[in-house]
């Protein structure tokens, strides 16, 4: 009886294991956590990263070509460079311009890619040296809503008055 219940547990745990690697394999599959072999990766560097994160889309035209392998802190300059991992199948124009942008109100952001008009394609390892860094959207509104400096010190001001020698002359 003793060996039954062994063999029971164990094949629940195999049963068990065998459904976690499943639903593992496809996680990874879904999300394009993978890199696919073959794709080469060029760099470009931001002044403000903003929410960009590894696993974030790199677009050209709305249309997926990659992904961010990797985003760090160059020491001298204290610039965000990120590295972008791009289907070897797209070849990119050497003067295209990289821009981060947000995938929505609540966050996240991807890279959008605007291939320029170059003869020359970008090489593998190279940098895209044209580029705009995230937009601070909440700073934005927040500048918007609460404007700051002399933007509002002629409400504090009073009008002077008028001066009746400029003024016409009342019609009786």
């Amino acid at each position: 009886m003793a060996l039954r219940e062994q063999w029971a547990e164990t094949a629940m745990g195999v049963v068990v294991l065998a459904l976690a690697a499943g639903f593992l394999t496809y996680s990874l599959s879904v999300g394009a956590v993978h890199m696919k072999s073959g794709n080469y990766e060029i760099s470009a560097k931001f002044g403000e990263a903003g929410s960009l994160a590894p696993g974030a889309a790199v677009s050209v035209a709305g249309v997926k070509i990659g992904t961010v392998s990797r985003v760090t802190l160059e020491p001298k300059t204290f610039l965000a460079v990120a590295k972008l991992s791009i289907d070897p199948t797209v070849k990119l124009p050497s003067d295209s311009t990289a821009k981060i942008t947000s995938d929505g109100l609540l966050g996240g952001a991807h890279v959008a890619i605007a291939p320029g008009a170059a003869l020359d394609d970008l090489k593998p390892g190279g940098e895209i040296e044209n580029t705009q860094g995230a937009v601070d959207l909440f700073g934005l509104i927040g500048s918007v809503i609460r404007p700051q400096g002399g933007g509002d010190s002629a409400a504090k001001t009073p009008a002077p008055a008028p001066n009746p020698a400029t003024q016409p002359a009342a019609s009786y």
